[in-house]
């Protein structure tokens, strides 16, 4: 059994280093997620500390999927800031950690962060992703709609061009 939380900013604080757990382990696993290899655990705990200060302001919305006392995956939402944009969001660093991928958790992620986004007004979600991932199948099979393909965008953990995905969800109100 799990259970899917927003994390606070204290929990997030407190939720640092299995935060950059899952994160290594995306990354040891060929996920293109952004960073490239060698990435450790110190880059990882660097790279989620950044993201403290928009967690703390709410801007960036993170949210933990546990089970056992363990954080077995985590998905964000980042709020626009611009006046014209406050009616969407980015989905962004949708990770389960490779030990227990095959659950659902990640469709559960994706569904919570989903209700939460239209919740708080957001009609419109947008995320990008490997082409030919199983996260792409995710999305497919999750109602997102692929609004086109960018070849060589991001490059995988061993630096290897990849081509990527677009996704945006309408959501009903």
């Amino acid at each position: 059994m799990h259970t899917i939380e927003r994390l606070s900013a204290a929990e997030f604080g407190s939720r640092l280093e299995e935060l950059a757990d899952l994160l290594v382990d995306a990354v040891d696993g060929g996920a293109s997620v952004g960073f490239v290899t060698p990435f450790g655990r110190e880059d990882a705990a660097a790279w989620w500390k950044g993201r403290a200060a928009a967690v703390a302001d709410g801007a960036h919305l993170v949210w933990g999927c546990h089970a056992g006392g363990a954080l077995l995956g985590t998905v964000s939402l980042l709020l626009a800031d611009k006046p014209n944009s406050r009616h969407r969001a980015e989905l962004v660093k949708l990770l389960v950690h490779r030990s227990a991928r095959g659950r659902g958790l990640g469709r559960a992620l994706l569904a919570e962060a989903e209700r939460a986004a239209r919740e708080a007004g957001i009609e419109l979600l947008m995320l990008d992703t490997e082409t030919g991932s199983t996260a792409e199948h995710v999305y497919l099979t999750g109602g997102w709609i692929r609004y086109g393909i960018v070849p060589a965008y991001a490059g995988a953990p061993d630096g290897t061009l990849l081509d990527c995905s677009f996704f945006y969800k309408r959501l009903a109100r």
